[in-house]
């Protein structure tokens, strides 16, 4: 069989949902849809983080920084297949497909220590609250931020550098609707382990561990709930913790779901279809459980609304 090095490569072709089509239309219609709600959501969450200053605080910094990530991850992973499905073609360039792949990466790797840092936020609001604001100043949450993508961009950059060390049979079908890292792996006709170890121990070191530390925190943050004696204030504190934690379990069940899964388990379509849900449903849905979780989120909603109404009729009068 023929090898070839990954740079002799100029375009690889997207076999994506082609053994589906008569649902092609459907996916890729809910794909749009995810990815303008993805969009719409994120942007709303960073707006208002921005303008409404009740919202300046260590919780909505972080949860701009989900959002602007998300709207990265969604857009690197989903933009070009909707692309080629509208200009009728399966195909990427080889720097498209290596650029897509880092991006994705390192947003989801980004995303797995950020909702760490995020639940040690929570854990110091309810556990330290007289001594919040000064734990949490505004240099530490731009210093856990900053470590939250600097580990991202480098994680991604150790992955992608080994693998492009490898050589190719011949072959630039990928199997996929993108360029994701265990779908090019199987493209190489030569040893893969030590790439397949380092992307082992990266996925332990950002999947479990933070798991771990999101999990202890948790723990002392439900310790402390369970002795606060009103009822309302248990449920008020709580409240503050859940959309973190729905996001939390949706995330990781996904990821998981794909990096550590069985190696008994080795279907490409259950693969494709969990991408899926990694890249669309999950920065999709962060938004809206925020949204639907958090009062002060959708009280800052409804001030933007109403004061972009209030300029709209404004404007709207005949001077």
């Amino acid at each position: 069989m023929i090898q070839t090095n990954w740079t002799s490569v100029t375009v690889f072709i997207f076999l994506g949902f082609s053994h589906y089509p008569k649902v092609e239309v459907i996916i890729f219609v809910l794909c749009l849809l995810m990815y303008l709600i993805t969009l719409l959501g994120n942007t709303v969450l960073i707006s208002i983080t921005i303008l409404d200053s009740h919202l300046h605080t260590p919780m909505y910094f972080f949860l701009s920084n989900l959002s602007f990530l998300d709207i990265w991850y969604t857009s690197s992973a989903l933009t070009p297949m909707l692309a080629n499905f509208v200009l009728g073609k399966n195909t990427i360039s080889f720097s498209g497909c290596i650029s897509q792949m880092y991006f994705s990466l390192a947003m989801g790797s980004t995303e797995c220590v950020l909702l760490s840092m995020m639940a040690y936020d929570r854990y110091v609001a309810i556990c330290n609250p007289l001594r919040y604001s000064i734990i949490m100043n505004r240099r530490v949450c731009v210093q856990l931020a900053g470590s939250s993508w600097l580990t991202g961009c480098l994680t991604a950059w150790v992955e992608t550098g080994p693998l492009l060390q490898l050589s190719l049979c011949g072959n630039s079908v990928i199997n996929h609707f993108t360029c994701e890292i265990l779908a090019l792996l199987k493209m190489a006709c030569v040893d893969t382990s030590m790439v397949q170890l380092i992307m082992f121990v990266i996925s332990i070191l950002l999947l479990p561990l933070p798991m771990l530390l999101i999990c202890i925190s948790y723990a002392f943050i439900l310790s402390s709930i369970l002795r606060i004696s009103s009822v309302d204030g248990r449920s008020k504190t709580f409240s503050t913790c859940a959309a973190h934690l729905t996001v939390v379990v949706l995330f990781y069940g996904t990821a998981l779901s794909m990096y550590l899964k069985p190696s008994a388990v080795n279907s490409q379509e259950i693969d494709k279809f969990m991408a899926l849900i990694y890249a669309g449903v999950t920065p999709m849905l962060n938004p809206i459980i925020y949204s639907l979780r958090n009062k002060e989120v959708k009280m800052a909603v409804k001030k933007l609304l109403m004061r972009n109404a209030f300029s709209a009729m404004l404007t709207s009068i005949p001077k």
